[in-house]
C-alpha cells in the first residue's frame, strides 16, 4: 500500500521534490495527499506536475482538483493522515516544521541544512527521539553508491595512505539569486538565525560528502576548524569561503567554494593518497581513480533516492542513509559559521561585474583557479597568496 505524503514547500527547489514524489507514485510506493504553501499552487502548477483535472494523468486517490492544500502544516497533516512529510522550506523553519510533523506521527525528509544552529539541531534530535519518528536529511550526494566505493578503495590501500581530502565548488550566481526570497544570503532574518552562506547551503554537499568519505560525520568527529569567509555581494552571509578541518582521526579536510566563479563547474571531492588520488564529482556520481604505475580508471555509480530510502526504512527496516545524527559534524560547522567572525567584504578591485541571465553577476578575479588550488594543496586562500586573503580564524572547538 502506498504511503501518504505531504509536501511543505512546492515552489523553487520544492518542484524537484514534487516531481520526485510524482515519479514514485508510478511505482506505488507513495501518494501525494497534501501540499503546504503560503499561497496554494495554481491549477497550472499542479497540472505541470501531473496533478489535477488538467494534468496529463491523475493518480488514483486524487480528486479532480488534486491534493489537498493548506498554509497550516499541522492542520494539513491532521486532515490527510500523512505518514511522510517532505519539508523544503526556508532554513529557519526546519526545526519547527519537522517537530510539527513528528507531533502528528509523520516521518520526515528534511532538506539540508538540518537546522540553522546547533541548539536548534539538539532540540530537533530530542523531539524526534521523544516522538519516535524517523528523519532523513536531504544531502542527496550521500545517496550515491560512489561514496561507499571510494571508502572501500581507501580502506584497501588503493591510493596508499590517506594524506587528506580536498573539495572545490565554483558556481555562478547573479545578483537576482540573492533577491529571490527574503532569507537568501542572510545570516539572520527578523531575529532568527538563517545562516544561508555558500558553505552551509548551496555548496554544503561538498562539506558533507568530504566528511562522509572520511567517516567523520558525527558531532564528536571534529577536532579543529579554521575558517576564511568573504563576500563580494551586498549580503550578510559568505559567497566565497575556505574551510579547513582536522578530524578526530587526524585527517585534514579543506573545502574551497564560491558563488562568484568565472564559469560554472562541477563541484568535486578530491581524496589524496601517498600513491594516487580519487576525484569524485558528486552531482554526477562520477569517480576517477589515478594511481601510481596504473592508468586512470573512471566509473559512474548508481544512486539511491533519499525519499525511496525513507520509504524502505519505514516498510522494510532498511537503514537510513542520512539520519540527523550523521549530520552532527556538519552542524558543528554551521554553528562555527553562525557564531564566528562576519564574512570579510572583498575590496572593489578583487571582483568585477559581468552580465548574467537575469541580473549582473559579480566575479572574484581568479577564484576558479584558487578553489582548485586549495583542494589540491589543502591550503587556504590566504596561504595560497590571495591579495584579499585574511588569515583563517580558528573556530573549533566551541
Amino acid at each position: 500500500m502506498s504511503l501518504p505524503v505531504v509536501l511543505a514547500g512546492a515552489r523553487g527547489h520544492g518542484r524537484t521534490h514534487l516531481r520526485n514524489i510524482r515519479r514514485l507514485e508510478h511505482t506505488g510506493r507513495v501518494r501525494l495527499v497534501g501540499v503546504c504553501e503560503l499561497a496554494p499552487l495554481s491549477p497550472r502548477e499542479l497540472a505541470d506536475a501531473g496533478y489535477g483535472a488538467s494534468g496529463p494523468t491523475r493518480p488514483a486517490g486524487h480528486g479532480a482538483s488534486g491534493p489537498a492544500q493548506s498554509a497550516d502544516f499541522g492542520e494539513l497533516l491532521e486532515r490527510t493522515g500523512a505518514r511522510i512529510a517532505v519539508i523544503c522550506t526556508p532554513i529557519h523553519t526546519h526545526t519547527e516544521l519537522a517537530l510539527t510533523a513528528a507531533a502528528h506521527g509523520a516521518h520526515t525528509l528534511l532538506e539540508k541544512p538540518t537546522t540553522a544552529s546547533y541548539p536548534e539541531y539538539a532540540r530537533l534530535l530530542a523531539g524526534l527521539e521523544e516522538k519516535g519518528t524517523a528523519c532523513q536529511v536531504g544531502f542527496q550526494s550521500l545517496g550515491s553508491h560512489a561514496v561507499d566505493a571510494i571508502r572501500e578503495l581507501v580502506a584497501d590501500g588503493a591510493i596508499g595512505a590517506l594524506r587528506g581530502i580536498g573539495a572545490a565548488g565554483a558556481w555562478v550566481r547573479d545578483e537576482a539569486y540573492f533577491r529571490r526570497v527574503p532569507w537568501a544570503g542572510r545570516r539572520t532574518l527578523d531575529g532568527r538565525d538563517v545562516v544561508d552562506g555558500v558553505l552551509t547551503n548551496p555548496l554544503a554537499h561538498a562539506v558533507a560528502t568530504a566528511l562522509r568519505i572520511d567517516g567523520s560525520d558525527l558531532a564528536e568527529d571534529l577536532a579543529e576548524a579554521e575558517l576564511e569567509q568573504y563576500r563580494a555581494h551586498d549580503i550578510e552571509a559568505d559567497d566565497t569561503s575556505c574551510l579547513r578541518l582536522r578530524t578526530a582521526k587526524g585527517t585534514r579536510i579543506t573545502v574551497a567554494v564560491t558563488l562568484c566563479a568565472e564559469r560554472n563547474a562541477e563541484p568535486y571531492v578530491l581524496v589524496h593518497g601517498t600513491r594516487g588520488r580519487i576525484t569524485f564529482w558528486y552531482k554526477q556520481d562520477r569517480v576517477l581513480v589515478e594511481r601510481t604505475g596504473a592508468g586512470p580508471v573512471e566509473t559512474v555509480h548508481a544512486r539511491t533516492d533519499l525519499l525511496e530510502n525513507l520509504v524502505a526504512h519505514l516498510r522494510d527496516g532498511d537503514p537510513l542513509l542520512v539520519p540527523p545524527g550523521r549530520t552532527g559534524a556538519f552542524m558543528r560547522i554551521v554553528e562555527a559559521v553562525r557564531t564566528g567572525p562576519l564574512p570579510e567584504p572583498l575590496p572593489a578591485d578583487a571582483w568585477y561585474s559581468a552580465p548574467g541571465e537575469k541580473a549582473p553577476r559579480r566575479i572574484v578575479k581568479g577564484v576558479d583557479a584558487l578553489t582548485e588550488a586549495a583542494a589540491e594543496s589543502l591550503a587556504t586562500f590566504s596561504e595560497l597568496g590571495a591579495d584579499w586573503g585574511v588569515p583563517p580564524e580558528r573556530v573549533l572547538p566551541r
